[in-house]
């Protein structure tokens, strides 16, 4: 069994050196003018924080697949990203854009909202068969509602300028992201990684079953709160500050588990190390395509995203035939 925190780490290194150089005008820190002042104001956070938000998604996604023990569930999929983006559009919506606290406080009301209604409608049975699929069917109504609500508030959008704005935000990306949006992403994700840390023993108890987790002394509530929190901060701070930025939670998961001993506990921080590292390659990637304008994040990883998800459906049925 490989160790994959020292690979992904190894890894990281060069990628974050490269993402500090790269883009439409590849910089040469000998030849460049101004070298230095765009490093630090430009490309150094906007690095820092593709590491941030990559980490939250994709631990946030080995967390939930742990809980459900579904190889499918993501924070998009299930409706958690898609409620922090309605919180963060009601931002927009109510006009509320320009000051600093409205949209991330909105979109971690958002997310919290999510994962609580998702308590509420399956969280008493969740680690039964029957209550991992209530809790599936409930993640899916609840991204068909936000979605819904989210069109809602761009086709009443009080002008063209607020519907510009939330589309574009819509789609993700890193773009002019500078060290305030770090500041608030970077202590939400840590705070919410280490709420997904502390459930990390109950989510290896449960694998178990929930009568055997019981009896090892594992409180199934508790680890739901747990669980609510840690996603709710993660997935909040990352729609904040970047937008819908989908399928990290769902392909990081599935990359690192071949290389760990598939407990959901030891594959909590390889999926935050590989998100940090996809998010990292995929922002430096759309910065140095020479498109006429640059590729958004989100469609970018949406265009990786879909077909890994259909080869992982087709992969599921050849297993079930």
């Amino acid at each position: 069994m490989t160790r994959p925190v020292p690979l992904l780490l190894l890894l990281l290194a060069p990628a974050f050196a490269l993402s500090l150089l790269a883009g439409r005008v590849w910089i040469d820190p000998a030849a460049t003018p101004n070298a230095a002042l765009i490093l630090a104001e430009l490309r150094l956070p906007r690095s820092v924080l593709a590491l941030v938000v990559g980490a939250g998604l994709g631990a946030a996604g080995a967390a939930m697949q742990g809980y459900l023990r579904n190889p499918l569930a993501d924070p998009g999929l299930f409706g958690i990203a898609p409620m922090a983006a309605l919180g963060a559009v009601a931002s927009f919506w109510l006009g509320l854009e320009a000051r600093p606290w409205a949209l991330p406080v909105l979109a971690l009301a958002g997310a919290g909202a999510g994962m609580a209604l998702l308590a509420l409608m399956a969280g008493r049975t969740a680690s039964g068969t029957s209550g991992i699929a209530l809790f599936t069917l409930a993640g899916l109504m609840l991204a068909s509602l936000a979605g819904t609500l989210t069109s809602l508030a761009i086709s009443m959008a009080p002008n063209a300028f607020a519907m510009s704005e939330i589309v574009t935000w819509l789609m993700g990306a890193l773009t002019d992201r500078g060290w305030g949006e770090v500041g608030i992403a970077a202590p939400l994700t840590l705070a919410g990684l280490a709420c997904l840390t502390a459930a990390a023993r109950g989510l290896d108890a449960l694998t178990l079953g929930e009568a055997v987790a019981r009896s090892l002394g594992v409180e199934p509530q508790r680890l739901l709160a747990w669980l609510v929190l840690g996603v709710g901060l993660t997935v909040g701070s990352g729609v904040a500050v970047a937008g819908i930025v989908g399928f990290v939670g769902l392909i990081v998961p599935h990359l690192v588990r071949p290389l760990t001993d598939r407990r959901p506990s030891r594959l909590i921080v390889p999926s935050a190390l590989a998100g940090a590292l996809l998010v990292l390659v995929a922002d430096s990637a759309v910065r140095a395509i020479p498109f006429v304008t640059e590729l958004r994040l989100g469609i970018a990883l949406s265009l990786v995203g879909a077909p890994f998800f259909l080869w992982l459906l087709l992969r599921m049925r050849k297993g079930l035939a």
